[in-house]
């Protein structure tokens, strides 16, 4: 017996994807980091801000990878300050501890850039903090969001 109206979806391979709309890497950069004393509180175990620096040393370093010196961005006026930040603590990480922050850019709206990322071990079995950091463009002069980003920046983040 067979049902009646049963639709069938077209193989996967038909469907047309276009990527022109998204700016979003599918790799991560990964970041090694160790925890030092002065990254934890009296228990051994890192202090819940101490992963904000982690973060923006990755992504520093993730632009500074492609091309783009951030010292280069802030002499040319431009400024890519955080709006908006969240994050979650899935477990701590203790002193003594290595693990890899990996990051990437999941979605590019204007001037907004959407940053992923992911604190875990080196084996990648454990996951230590999740989250989103959203950074707007600036023009240091004026002071104002600038309209879109600067030329150099987009053609990079597009090669990422």
């Amino acid at each position: 017996m067979t049902p009646k109206n049963n639709p069938q979806l077209p193989p996967t391979t038909d469907i047309e994807v276009d990527y022109s709309l998204r700016a979003t890497t599918e790799k991560w950069f990964e970041y090694p980091i160790t925890v030092h004393p002065h990254h934890t509180d009296y228990a051994g175990v890192v202090w819940h801000g101490n992963y904000i620096p982690w973060l923006e040393e990755a992504r520093i370093e993730y632009l500074r990878q492609i091309g783009i010196d951030y010292t280069d961005l802030v002499s040319a006026g431009c400024e890519l300050p955080v709006v908006e930040i969240n994050l979650r603590y899935h477990q701590p990480l203790k002193m003594g501890q290595s693990a890899i922050v990996k990051t990437r850019v999941n979605e590019i709206q204007k001037v907004r850039m959407h940053w992923d990322y992911e604190i875990v071990s080196f084996s990648s079995q454990e996951i230590y903090v999740s989250g989103r950091v959203t950074l707007v463009g600036i023009d240091t002069q004026k002071g104002k969001i600038l309209r879109q980003l600067p030329p150099i920046l987009q053609e990079a983040l597009i090669k990422m």
